[in-house]
């Protein structure tokens, strides 16, 4: 004996058509997909007028020449032969090696002792850590520039004892990817203590007691539970991180000025292409570092991207 069946539609008498609900009836009854589509149309119209537009811009100033004509990869080839182009991309990659580093060390480390034994005062804490990005990029150089001259900063018997007396020693070219990192740092890591503190927040108590039911101490849990769900976080945030840190600019121009020309002036690549475009009135070279720049960004975007699974569903 078979189960009945589900009662079907009923089906309409032969000789009549069958009536189906018009496109716009079916918007008007779902407003939702209008509402989507008129909530993401700022954004589309500003990622055009400052993204997709200027990029294209730069890429025809890259491939032309001063009068507009078409020179292919003549402005790439002319801007890698420059002396200046080796070691502008080496100090970034550098930098970048440290401040990424860095980041992703100390931001989950902090974030999640914030989440384990200091909630007490996690909330105050997290406050004085996002409190520095408050600062402009420029004044927080400057206040950096303060503390690290050993002859006005507070800490200036420190930087003493260390054997650095002037100015010039503390910002030697050495020092200068640990120094940017510490900047980049004290400027910017707040506000991804803040959101890794919040992902922290989203994984279900019950794994976490599943866990210590088992055994695992602190230590384990954090290595094979939390961290390991926070990989997309952190995916993200060394994809925002490192897109930043190509485009240092600001810190290398101030510490070149402040140190008499003690830094180069085309320490970045960035800075470089500034080089090009205003004191040598080459912007079909600036563009093509710029393209080098946003070539070299979308390569290690794709990477992480991919490798981290970055937009795959659970």
């Amino acid at each position: 004996m078979t189960a009945p069946s589900a009662p079907s539609a009923p089906s309409a008498p032969p000789g009549l058509p069958v009536v189906r609900p018009k496109r716009g009836a079916r918007s008007a009854r779902n407003p939702l997909g209008r509402a989507g589509y008129l909530f993401v149309s700022g954004y589309v119209v500003l990622l055009l007028a400052f993204g997709v537009l200027p990029t294209g811009y730069a890429l025809w100033l890259a491939l032309s020449n001063s009068r507009g004509q078409f020179v292919g990869l003549g402005n790439f080839t002319r801007t890698f032969a420059d002396y200046r182009f080796g070691p502008a991309f080496a100090h970034i990659g550098l930098y970048l090696l440290v401040w990424l580093g860095a980041l992703m060390l100390l931001v989950v480390l902090l974030a999640l002792m914030l989440h384990g034994r200091m909630r007490r005062t996690s909330s105050a804490l997290r406050f004085l850590f996002y409190l520095p990005g408050a600062l402009a990029g420029v004044a927080s150089v400057l206040l950096w520039l303060i503390l690290l001259d050993p002859a006005s900063s507070p800490v200036g018997r420190l930087l003493e004892a260390l054997g650095w007396h002037t100015l010039a020693q503390v910002v030697a070219p050495g020092h200068l990817p640990v120094l940017f990192t510490v900047i980049a740092f004290w400027t910017g890591a707040g506000g991804w203590i803040v959101i890794m503190y919040g992902a922290l927040n989203n994984i279900p108590d019950e794994i976490l007691e599943a866990a210590r039911i088992d055994g695992a101490s602190t230590l384990q849990i954090a290595l094979r539970v939390q961290i390991p769900m926070l990989t997309k976080w952190i995916a993200y945030m060394l994809l925002l991180a490192f897109a930043a840190g190509t485009q240092l600019f600001v810190e290398p121009q101030l510490v070149s000025t402040a140190s008499w020309g003690m830094i180069p002036d085309s320490w970045s690549p960035n800075q470089l292409s500034y080089q090009y475009a205003f004191q040598a009135g080459d912007f079909n070279g600036a563009a093509a570092l710029s393209v080098d720049l946003l070539l070299l960004g979308l390569g290690c975007a794709a990477l992480v991207v991919f490798r981290a699974g970055l937009f795959d569903r659970d």
